[in-house]
């Protein structure tokens, strides 16, 4: 088990295997140094956790646990390109989407549910520039969907 992975169990998470695409793309590809994932949305064992508008349907609070969540299914693509997570020197960028009701403006709260656990499962490398989005309409009626680009050791 590799260290973030174990620091995940120390937060009683666990990397979940990596969430099915629901259209014609791949969940992470490579190049050079880099990885980038596909949007990943709060998938759990081919389901979405929930569905709706924050600030409507799904509370704030609901939705940074979903954008932890997304995070979890993002760390599992780039695993699944670079084959241990240890090798991830940096996380470079974080892009959140958040389905919101038209008045809700709380955005970056809810994506903080993915900043926080990228910096305490890695530390300095989990530090990243972001994007907090409002949008009308995430696929499948997903609450919160999040990007990530992280810059890998050298094999």
């Amino acid at each position: 088990m590799s260290a973030v992975e174990s620091k995940l169990a120390e937060l009683g998470l666990t990397l979940p295997p990596v969430a099915a695409p629901v259209a014609a793309y791949v969940p992470a590809v490579r190049s050079g140094e880099f990885v980038f994932t596909s949007g990943q949305l709060p998938v759990v064992d081919g389901k979405l956790l929930n569905t709706g508008k924050v600030g409507a349907e799904v509370s704030p609070e609901e939705a940074k646990e979903l954008a932890q969540r997304c995070a979890l299914n993002a760390l599992a693509a780039v695993k699944s390109v670079i084959g241990d997570l240890d090798r991830i020197e940096q996380v470079v960028k974080v892009v959140g989407f958040v389905a919101s009701a038209p008045d809700f403006t709380g955005q970056p709260a809810v994506i903080n549910g993915a900043s926080e656990l990228l910096g305490q499962v890695l530390g300095e490398a989990g530090v990243h520039a972001r994007s907090a989005v409002g949008v009308a309409v995430l696929p499948l009626d997903a609450p919160v969907e999040v990007e990530i680009q992280v810059r890998v050791k050298q094999a």
